[in-house]
């Protein structure tokens, strides 16, 4: 069957990789696994063999029947019925699924798996990020410009709201990088692995989820200004920016990109205190 590019369909065919990101989620035995595009079916034909349940999250109907086929009772040389039925494929959108009765049906939080496609990463993270109360941890493949971004720290060129909105949570790993040459058809890009694994730090730094992370799309709305110039762009007075960076221990000139999530998270505390960060405007959708 030949892939869809309009869907960013590339197919992993490495199997000393396949075997690489099942073999990072641990122990899965006793678990339920959410995989995100299951494709052909390279990576599920693993999980099938090592996890308690496979829910396999195919948007392309075709493939999702195929799959269906494949890996019905007793099919793929699972054995038994019991064996077989462990596989569900679903034809779901990512985006749309509900995690959490997923996971209220599982008994347990999820782990996740999945290559996913290129043009809908960021939306994907985000949609496991908004369900992380779900979610235990996730292997997941992914552009390696992406995941230089999702794990860079401040400092870093590649520091950013991506950066900050995946770590806040919980602390992500890179494990391995795969050329073009591992995917059928080969993409154009390299493609990292890393895992997530999901412990929000919200409470922990004292600052509500929703109010942050749009306090955060603003200040690293526009990259070439200063954190002070983002906030004033927002709204907020030169004067109480000022005072916010004196309490905070910002430099004046400091760019959010140069600045740790702690101390943003001091900031929107700060402001938060003064009633300011209920003024911030909303900022367009940035990486």
């Amino acid at each position: 069957m030949p892939p869809k590019s309009r869907l960013g369909q590339n197919f992993l065919r490495d199997q000393q990789a396949i075997r690489r990101i099942v073999a990072a989620l641990g122990d899965c035995s006793d678990r339920t696994v959410v995989e995100i595009g299951p494709g052909m079916g390279a990576i599920t034909r693993e999980l099938a063999a090592k996890a308690g349940k496979v829910l396999a999250l195919e948007v392309d109907r075709e493939l999702a029947a195929r799959l269906s086929a494949e890996f019905s009772a007793g099919a793929a040389g699972l054995g038994d019925d019991a064996q077989g039925t462990k596989v569900q494929i679903e034809i779901a959108d990512v985006l749309s699924f509900d995690f959490a009765a997923a996971s209220v049906a599982a008994g347990q939080r999820l782990l996740v798996a999945g290559n996913l496609p290129y043009y809908i990463t960021s939306p994907i993270l985000q949609k496991l990020a908004e369900n992380s109360d779900a979610l235990d941890r996730a292997v997941l493949m992914v552009q390696r410009e992406v995941a230089d971004r999702v794990m860079a720290e401040p400092g870093s060129r590649d520091f950013g709201f991506l950066s900050v909105a995946v770590q806040m949570h919980g602390p992500v790993e890179r494990l391995f990088t795969l050329p073009p040459s591992a995917f059928s058809p080969p993409p154009e890009v390299h493609s990292t692995v890393f895992r997530w694994r999901f412990a929000p730090r919200f409470r922990e730094l004292r600052v509500e989820r929703a109010p942050f992370l749009k306090f955060l799309r603003q200040v690293f709305a526009l990259k070439r200004k200063t954190l002070a110039n983002n906030l004033r762009a927002a709204g907020i007075e030169a004067v109480v920016i000022a005072d916010a960076f004196s309490d905070a221990g910002i430099d004046s000139k400091a760019r959010a990109e140069a600045i740790s999530v702690e101390t943003l998270a001091a900031l929107w505390r700060v402001l938060n205190s003064a009633g300011t960060t209920s003024t911030i405007e909303v900022a367009p959708e940035v990486d």
